[in-house]
């Protein structure tokens, strides 16, 4: 993760908007879409890669669609939380494929996790299995989501 904040132009902000939107668009569909030729569209598209503000493309899958309709958020505490607990804690779920968001959280808990899974049997496994037989777990508290409000992949990024 790049933690060096990039000085946008408005060009950029356009390029980083569409291809949010749409990352398989054409550099010639990019390039009309925001009032560029294709050859200056270009270089600016591999400059915000060799940066790193671009730092993937992907294909955005429909959860539901192959079977993982359930997302559980997790609330994790600690027993401490002194740094190789936590870093030991974060190498051990980022291996796991059910975790799919995890932040380190201010407050009374240490962790947020978003979890997805077929249902609630394969949720309770994932718990038994996984989740409690970490060292170190003083508190886990699960909420399932009923359904999704809103999800984006658009940073606001704010357009000139």
């Amino acid at each position: 993760m790049n933690s060096t904040k990039i000085e946008l132009t408005s060009m950029d902000r356009k390029i980083l908007r569409a291809l949010q939107e749409d990352g398989r668009m054409t550099i010639q569909a990019l390039a009309d879409m925001i009032g560029l030729s294709a050859s200056p569209c270009l270089r600016r598209v591999r400059i915000l890669e060799e940066k790193g503000v671009i730092n993937a493309y992907s294909a955005v899958v429909d959860q539901e669609a192959i079977g993982l309709p359930v997302s559980v958020f997790i609330s994790i505490k600690l027993e401490r939380q002194g740094a190789a607990l936590l870093d030991q804690f974060a190498l051990a779920i980022s291996a796991w494929p059910e975790v799919m968001e995890c932040y380190l959280m201010t407050g009374q808990r240490d962790f947020l996790l978003r979890v997805v899974c077929a249902d609630l049997s394969a949720y309770e496994s994932f718990l038994r299995e996984k989740l409690t037989q970490l060292d170190g777990v003083a508190s886990i508290e699960s909420s399932f989501a009923l359904g999704q409000i809103k999800y984006s992949r658009v940073l606001p990024m704010g357009i000139e």
